[in-house]
């Protein structure tokens, strides 16, 4: 599945997963005011199994297939 990331502007390290081909159009546009001008960080060719910094790959693709995105939020510290 290949997807794009993007981060937000508006607060580090807060990144949305979206499909290449569709974008940002299943984003709810209240999550996308939160972020924004989204800057587009990576393209990746997600394969079941393949490591991701924070998440599995088969969590992003199953949001991703389900409701159009994964969102990954900032650690949290403390």
């Amino acid at each position: 599945m290949k997807v794009t990331v993007y981060k937000a502007s508006t607060r580090e390290y807060l990144y949305v997963y979206v499909s290449e081909a569709s974008g940002l159009e299943k984003v709810p546009t209240a999550l996308l005011a939160q972020f924004g001008e989204p800057a587009v960080v990576m393209t990746l060719d997600l394969e079941a199994g393949q490591k991701l910094a924070r998440v599995c790959a088969e969590e992003v693709m199953a949001a991703v297939e389900d409701k159009g995105y994964y969102l990954q939020m900032p650690p949290v510290v403390g």
